[in-house]
């Protein structure tokens, strides 16, 4: 498991790894019924990624500013991939495989060289309102080569083991009462077995792992102060298996802000990376402060730095500021905090 070690200055990472690794895309045997991928780390064993989620909007809301941004961390920090948090396309997804949106949101926004790396996307609720198997197409990855996104999947990076799970279908609102939204449950449905499934094969590939690092992903919160705050539909199903398993960091979106809370019951830290476009000022619930490290209600993304004996995060407003940063070690159990105003 992971603990606290050290937090300190407003200086941005600096990331010195050898010669990256070229990537690796390639299916290998999945664990139960998630697809796993094989992404190796740097020369050195590191790994830098960052992580962005609620962007697509044509380069409005500031997304296009946030991507300038990701931009020049990404090129500082040399990362290996990027990871979305979901809500990909709004407000209703993409209408299919040639939908424009694709290029306007997507492949003409993140054009810095340092962006030219794998993407590694989940679902969100408004992904869910378009055609959400288009996201899934390969069609999309010949477009655009960076573009992955599945259901639910496996990223195995040596060091630590990423499991990206499909999120949305668990809340019951989305079915019971739609209001005037349309979702596509192709491949979801019926949704009973399909949630059982997803949950036996998450644990299943939990238990299995054995890297030293294990990170959950997913669109919805489990823990947030924000606009949606807590999904009970994944405190009740989801996180019982996360904390059986011991993971390290829950990585959502969902929330349109950047959000760190830490767990008085467990030790995984709850990541919320929402901020890539719209965001929401002034929406925040009540929260203990003991676990409440970061809320920010603006817009930026946040990134990671990984060795197998640590872990440090950092999120970056629009402007590129860095707002609040961690680090995390598998050995160490002090623990101090900084964030900047």
């Amino acid at each position: 498991m992971a603990s606290f070690s050290t937090c300190d200055s407003k200086t941005i990472f600096f990331f010195f790894g050898l010669t990256a690794a070229c990537l690796s895309l390639c299916s290998v045997g999945s664990v139960a019924e998630l697809q796993r991928f094989q992404h190796p780390p740097k020369a050195d064993g590191s790994l830098s990624f960052l992580v962005v989620g609620d962007w697509g909007r044509r380069g409005l809301y500031n997304q296009s500013q946030v991507a300038l941004q990701m931009g020049l961390i990404g090129e500082t920090a040399d990362i290996d991939f990027v990871i979305s948090t979901g809500d990909n396309f709004y407000e209703d997804g993409l209408t299919g495989v040639d939908d424009p949106a694709f290029n306007e949101s997507f492949s003409n926004i993140y054009t810095a060289p340092s962006l030219n790396k794998q993407w590694y996307n989940v679902l969100g609720n408004h992904d869910y309102r378009g055609d959400a198997e288009a996201q899934l197409s390969p069609v999309l990855r010949k477009i655009d080569s960076r573009w992955l996104c599945l259901r639910s999947f496996i990223v195995n990076a040596e060091i630590v083991d990423f499991f990206f799970v499909d999120t949305t279908p668990f809340v019951d609102d989305y079915f019971t009462n739609p209001k005037n939204h349309t979702y596509d449950w192709r491949g979801v449905t019926p949704r009973e077995d399909y949630l059982s499934n997803l949950l036996k094969d998450v644990d299943s590939a939990l238990k299995d792992s054995s890297a030293k690092w294990k990170i959950v992903v997913g669109h919805h919160t489990i823990k947030s102060a924000g606009h949606h705050g807590v999904t009970q539909e994944l405190v009740t199903q989801l996180l019982p298996i996360l904390k059986a398993n011991n993971i390290d960091f829950y990585v959502n979106g969902h929330d349109h802000c950047l959000e760190h809370i830490s767990d008085t019951h467990s030790e995984i830290n709850f990541f919320t990376s929402g901020g890539g476009s719209k965001a929401w000022r002034g929406d925040i619930k009540r929260w203990s402060p003991e676990e409440l490290k970061l809320y920010y209600d603006g817009q930026g993304f946040m990134s990671i730095q990984m060795t197998i004996a640590s872990a440090d995060i950092a999120f970056y407003d629009v402007f590129g500021n860095v707002l609040h940063k961690c680090s995390l070690s598998k050995y160490l159990r002090s623990a101090t905090d900084r964030t900047f105003s």
